[in-house]
């Protein structure tokens, strides 16, 4: 943590303390963390499927009803055999018993049968604690045959009450059990891994694929085949199965047709693909890509169809050219395509490129570039191949083209359709879009139809060409419902509002990140303060992403993809070149809470493979560049926590005691606060009632521009800090 000289005396004693008390919440972190014996997050039962055998982890545990039945057939097959040579059990070992087998089912299960650290399970039964163990031995030690097959176990029972408990003892004494239960600690780590708060918000990645040559999409065809679909830039996309294996044949092919180079970062492509929502009666497939050649360069859609003789081949004659719309230059080509609710094909189309929109495109609704736009593939007008929805927002308007349904974009890469609450239906149809900047700003915008996005009079929040912001061109302007200076990222990649089984926490949830910086974000709605709060997503570490789960990933961020079941997964590469075959697709995870995998995990489709296929190999974690490696620990988004040596803790931890001893700290808090706001600046998420103002000359803060008051969250690494603006529970 790097601290400037010259800064106010009450920030530099401010920051050390607050080193100090980050520094303590990482050790604390790493100290505890709930976990099942198959190694993922524990889980709630709903009524239905609450354990009625294992009821003292009815709410929150590791047994399915299923679990929880077949360990009460274990419990009742050994009390039957035990009857039978040595008559029935007591009342305190039918208890014993119970108790025993029902650790299984404790939300630190692989705590208490020592088999975290190796992530393989070593011993039948869980850690005991002294007092508990030799009551269980002086009651009932002739059941220790009974409940293990472990000889060097049996042995110890027959011999004595010590040797048998130092048997049952476990590395962590913290969770033996019944003391595990009255640990205040792992108790409250418990209450944030189900509410996902504190400790609870770390998250951690399961790699799906790898090798892979600039993965920019994964979808799924909604046939419940759950099969995924990953497109690489060079116009190859493959099918993926469920388990993770690889199709030999890739699905689409068309690396012949597609415009792109070898060169890093080059934006030209297969960019988009999306099913027909009939997909499974009509087989129509759509594509997005560049192509022509580098002096006559175009962005085309197209339909084509699935080979009727193999459900995961495109039949190659069947394209059908839908659009075609030339690029003046070689980036800002957009490439989201994906149809809505009301089942029309919307694709997003870039301002054309160059730097700064110089043809003019953004809000100049008389052309495709610079758009979001909206067709009906399946009802063409006439001589067309395809139609207008009737309730396009510029039908019949002059001066405008009628396939355009919102405007003022810039480069729009990656969009989601929220399909909502997977209870209430709460947000379903909402279209989140991540907008690349040019300067200063990264925006994340909530696309309505007619919607005015500002671009190139604003970026972000910001005036961006003062001829164009004033009221002539942004009166009805929608501003974003988040924006981050450059100092944060530089090229925001849109994602999608989580809405997934597997990690409920999430749920709501917009997950998005940055291409440049490797960073990842939250964004949460506040119903009640109709506005959109932002939190940078802190990884686990290795005490936490155990097992399948890693902590760390290429840095360049590609694209997010979701499967068919809700879940989010993020693309990514440590060289993004179409000639790199190291880009991976990693599945995010919550690793403190999980949803109940008998109501996450249904029927399925069966799938016909024809061909070969290829195993999932997991890439080495060890073998990650560490130049291009994001690697976070910490709930925090400072740098602090990658330094927290104890001899720094408790240097830091004396100064913050002298300090307060010597009042050093004191109501200039509030004074000091003041300061930093005014020093540094960060992104700003603004309430959705005054996102259709515009905004005042690009010199005026944002901040003061909205009236907004801004809540702001102290920062402590410097040199992540943002130069003008203000800060609202972001993660700046």
């Amino acid at each position: 943590m790097a601290i400037a000289i010259g800064r106010p005396k009450c920030l530099l004693l401010l920051e050390v303390c607050m080193l100090a008390i980050q520094c303590l919440a990482v050790v604390r972190i790493c100290t505890a963390h709930p976990q099942c014996l198959d190694f993922f997050a524990p889980f709630d039962h709903n009524q239905e499927q609450q354990p009625e055998f294992c009821t003292l982890y009815d709410e929150f545990g590791c047994c399915t009803k299923e679990m929880d039945l077949e360990i009460r057939q274990n419990f009742e097959d050994i009390v039957a055999e035990y009857k039978g040579i040595h008559g029935p059990l007591t009342t305190d070992c039918l208890n014993f018993l119970k108790e025993i087998l029902c650790q299984e089912c404790s939300p630190y299960a692989a705590h208490l049968f020592d088999a975290e650290a190796t992530q393989q399970r070593t011993r039948q039964l869980p850690g005991l604690c002294n007092s508990y163990c030799t009551d269980f031995h002086r009651s009932c030690s002739q059941l220790v045959p009974f409940i293990t097959t472990e000889e060097s176990v049996r042995q110890a029972a027959a011999n004595s009450a010590t040797e048998f408990c130092e048997k049952m003892a476990i590395t962590d004494v913290d969770y033996c059990y019944p003391d595990v239960l009255a640990n205040d600690d792992l108790s409250q780590w418990v209450e944030e891994a189900q509410s996902g708060t504190g400790r609870g918000q770390c998250l951690c990645l399961e790699e799906f694929a790898n090798g892979l040559q600039n993965p920019l999409l994964a979808i799924h065809a909604n046939d419940n085949t759950h099969r995924f679909f990953i497109a690489e830039q060079i116009g190859i996309i493959h099918v993926f199965l469920e388990n993770r294996t690889r199709l030999v044949e890739p699905f689409l092919d068309i690396q012949d047709s597609i415009l792109t180079s070898s060169r890093r970062g080059d934006e030209r492509g297969l960019l988009g693909a999306a099913f027909h929502p009939n997909f499974t009666r009509n087989s129509k497939f759509y594509v997005f890509y560049s192509s022509g050649s580098s002096s006559d360069q175009l962005i085309r859609i197209s339909e084509f169809m699935v080979s009727p003789e193999d459900m995961n081949v495109i039949d190659m004659q069947t394209e059908k050219v839908i659009l075609e719309v030339d690029e003046p230059y070689a980036n800002h080509n957009g490439g989201q395509l994906m149809f809505g609710l009301d089942g029309y094909l919307y694709a997003s189309i870039g301002d054309g490129g160059a730097a700064g929109d110089p043809l003019d495109s953004g809000l100049n609704k008389n052309t495709l570039l610079g758009k979001i736009i909206r067709i009906d593939v399946d009802h063409p007008a006439t001589n067309q191949t395809y139609g207008i929805p009737p309730d396009n927002p510029f039908v019949g308007q002059e001066n405008a083209r009628p396939e355009n349904y919102a405007y003022g974009i810039r480069n729009i890469w990656r969009c989601a359709i929220d399909r909502g609450d997977r209870e209430s239906g709460y947000g379903k149809g909402r279209i989140f879009c991540g907008d690349v900047g040019q300067s200063r700003f990264e925006e994340i915008d909530i696309i309505v139809k007619g919607g005015n996005y500002g671009w190139r009079g604003r970026e972000g929040y910001s005036c961006y060409n003062d001829d164009q912001c004033n009221d002539e061109w942004l009166a009805d302007e929608i501003l974003p419902i988040h924006a981050y200076p450059h100092s944060v990222g530089k090229s925001v990649t849109g994602g999608y509002v989580y809405r997934g089984c597997q990690s409920p926490n999430l749920n709501g949830k917009y997950i998005f990140g940055d291409y440049v910086s490797g960073r990842l974000f939250f964004l949460t709605e506040n119903a009640t303060r109709d506005e959109w709060e932002s939190q940078e997503i802190c990884m686990g570490d290795s005490s936490t992403c155990l097992g399948k789960l890693v902590s760390s990933y290429p840095k360049n961020i590609l694209s997010f993809g979701e499967d068919e079941a809700g879940e989010v997964y993020m693309l990514a590469t440590s060289y993004a070149s179409t000639t790199f075959n190291g880009g991976q697709v990693f599945k995010i995870v919550d690793p403190a809470r999980r949803g109940n995998p008998s109501e996450c995990f249904g029927e399925k489709e069966s799938v016909d493979v024809n061909g070969p296929t290829v195993d999932f190999k997991p890439s080495d974690a060890t073998s990650i560049n560490p130049d291009h490696a994001v690697i976070s620990t910490t709930p925090t988004p400072g740098k602090a926590a990658l330094i927290c040596t104890p001899s720094l803790v408790a240097i830091a931890l004396l100064v913050c005691i002298a300090m307060v001893l010597t009042n050093e700290i004191s109501s200039s808090w509030s004074h000091a606060r003041l300061l930093h706001i005014q020093q540094e600046a960060g992104a700003v998420s603004l309430p959705s009632a005054k996102r259709r103002r515009i905004g005042e000359p690009s010199t005026t803060r944002q901040c003061a521009l909205q009236t907004l008051s801004c809540q702001a969250k102290w920062y402590p690494s410097s040199s992540s800090a943002a130069t003008g603006g203000c800060t609202s529970k972001s993660s700046q």
